[in-house]
């Protein structure tokens, strides 16, 4: 479900930032018997998470949890704006924007649960996904079709490049073979 204006809003956006529980992953906890933490993520989230990079957007991970597997996800998708145990995220929704330069309209979020909340009024797109909490719903922008953790944030990428006119030429780049 989208709102009226998403499409103008999302044309500005520069940078993606990403809550982990319930986005990145499908929001169940698991550990192991030596209460080592593990997470499932969606392969093709990361994939759309490249494109987007290439397409010359930052890619951010905000979190009120911290677990070294979410360190290992970004550092395999180059994504280097990382912030864990965040207590306040919108403070620390302001200390990215001074980092970045960036504006509040700039920014687009992908949340699930009611501490997304503070962040998802404060940026240019709010997005919730598809199994959010009804709260996040309501403020949201857009709501994904895909649950977290099962293609929501490749669903947003693919919102972002296809509104900001990229789609085509990412894709096609995927597919290109060098000549000799």
């Amino acid at each position: 479900m989208t709102k009226k204006g998403w499409k103008d809003r999302a044309k500005r956006i520069r940078l993606l930032l990403l809550d982990v529980d319930g986005v990145m992953t499908d929001g169940r906890l698991g550990f192991d018997g030596a209460g080592r933490e593990f997470k499932f993520f969606y392969a093709r989230d990361g994939i759309g998470i490249r494109l987007l990079q290439r397409a010359g957007l930052r890619v951010g991970i905000l979190s009120g949890r911290r677990a070294k597997v979410v360190e290992l996800r970004a550092r395999e998708l180059g994504i280097d704006l990382l912030r864990q145990k965040i207590q306040d995220k919108a403070r620390a929704l302001e200390d990215i924007l001074k980092k970045e330069k960036l504006h509040p309209e700039q920014v687009c979020y992908v949340g699930d649960d009611l501490v997304d909340l503070p962040v998802l009024t404060r940026v240019g797109l709010a997005v919730a996904v598809a199994d959010a909490a009804p709260e996040v719903k309501a403020a949201a922008h857009v709501i994904t079709r895909k649950p977290g953790g099962r293609g929501a944030v490749r669903e947003v990428c693919e919102i972002l490049l296809r509104a900001q006119g990229k789609w085509k030429s990412r894709v096609q780049t995927l597919f290109s073979v060098p000549t000799r």
